[in-house]
């Protein structure tokens, strides 16, 4: 009885020891969740990994560490979904990482260099995230990453868009670079992608046909970048791009220059002191026509008399032509220029026949040398026109002619004549 007693309490000591170890627990350093499948050993100034660790793990954050080189350390873990490696020091991204992961983040470090073998077994990647580091070049090898859908690799040193991405992939952030070039047929595989990043970087121009086959394509970033806008040989493609894409365009290229290729139209004339009123440009456009559709002026003669009418330019603002009675004449002018607020039109009539004074008895009238001044409109310059609407004449008295008796005069004399002879007789 005291054997079986002694052989239960050695296994039970037995198991207390070891079965912790076999299965796994928590690490001190770590925060566990999920059945300690999820562990977060964050902050926490770790140069190597934690003791305790379970292989069966889905979510491991080592970030903000101390790491400078974690190749082969990761492997074990077969079923590790998401892997946060990001702020450390590590120098290249660790080598033999398990083919299970969908999420790599490992941003914040001092990787100069994405070697292809890095990524060439992770058929079930879905982000990778690379970005804030020294990375100059990245090196994807055709056909791999089948389901990477989010590609990193912002804030770095590349001079080049990276070629073979994945063709399933639907973001891409470029930004922060030096690009200056995109090799042909980068792009043209990536018919899934949606958004794009490419601000802050070195292009110039946009190669012909680079973007033509990214029909999915949402938004794109293009601005902080030293366009060439006066290349008229490279520069043309990524502007009419950007006016016929549906997608989104945040910070289009040379959007406050004028396109060099475009027809360089006559620069407007600069408009004068008096030509500053719409009213006068449309007067001096109604008065060329009047010009040119009006007869040469003739001489119109009444009765005794031709009358001669002085042209007067027309003021500014009269927007319609105007014809005076029995002249045929285009419109006046006014002699001191154009007035902005005020219409004047002025006919001097005067006889043919200077220092002829009177008509022939026969018109029973006197001779009238008029001038007509009429002004409509507010003027600017009172002290030249007159401050209302007006219609002066002015008429000089001629000398009068002699006059013919009427016919009541004449009864009256015949009937004095017959009252003087009846007298008599």
């Amino acid at each position: 009885m005291e054997y079986q007693i002694l052989n239960t309490s050695t296994c039970l000591l037995v198991l207390l020891v070891f079965i912790p170890t076999g299965l796994g627990i928590c690490p001190s350093s770590c925060k566990c969740s999920g059945n300690d499948r999820n562990v977060d050993c964050s902050g926490r100034n770790l140069t190597v990994l934690p003791q305790g660790l379970q292989d069966n793990l889905t979510y491991l954050n080592l970030s903000f560490n101390q790491f400078v080189d974690l190749d082969h350390q990761l492997t074990r873990f077969t079923n590790l979904r998401t892997l946060d490696i990001s702020n450390n020091w590590l120098k290249n991204v660790p080598a033999h990482l398990p083919k299970s992961l969908w999420e790599l983040y490992a941003t914040n470090n001092n990787i100069k260099v994405l070697q292809k073998l890095d990524t060439a077994y992770q058929w079930n990647l879905r982000v990778l995230d690379v970005s804030r580091n020294m990375v100059e070049r990245a090196v994807l090898i055709n056909n791999t990453l089948s389901s990477l859908k989010f590609l990193n690799l912002s804030s770095n040193k590349l001079w080049t868009v990276p070629t073979n991405m994945p063709y399933n992939i639907e973001t891409v952030d470029l930004s922060n670079n030096f690009l200056s070039q995109i090799l042909p047929g980068t792009l043209v595989r990536l018919q899934h992608l949606t958004s794009l990043y490419l601000h802050n970087n070195k292009f110039s121009y946009i190669p012909d046909k680079a973007f033509d086959q990214l029909s999915q394509l949402q938004i794109i970033t293009l601005y902080n970048n030293p366009w060439s806008c006066s290349d008229n040989q490279n520069i043309p493609y990524v502007l009419q791009w950007v006016q016929g894409t549906a997608a989104r365009v945040v910070g289009a290229p040379c959007a406050d220059q004028p396109w060099p290729w475009a027809g360089t139209a006559p620069a407007p004339a600069q408009p004068t002191a008096l030509d500053s009123s719409p009213m006068i440009k449309g007067t001096k456009a109604a008065d060329r026509e009047a010009s040119a559709a009006a007869p040469e002026p003739t001489k119109v003669t009444k009765t005794h008399k031709q009358f001669k009418a002085k042209e007067v330019p027309p003021l500014a603002t009269q927007s319609h032509p105007a014809r005076f009675p029995g002249t045929d004449r285009p419109p006046f002018r006014s002699p001191d220029g154009p007035q902005e607020a005020a219409a004047t039109r002025t006919i001097l009539v005067q006889d043919s026949t200077e220092g002829n004074t009177s008509l022939a008895p026969a018109t029973g009238s006197s001779t009238t040398p008029m001038t007509l001044s009429i002004t409509s409109g507010m003027p600017t310059k009172y002290s030249k026109m007159p401050q209302s609407t007006t219609a002066t004449l002015r008429k000089e008295e001629a000398t009068p002619s002699a006059r013919v008796p009427s016919r009541a005069s004449r009864w009256q004399m015949g009937l004095l004549c017959l009252a003087l002879l009846h007298a008599v007789a």
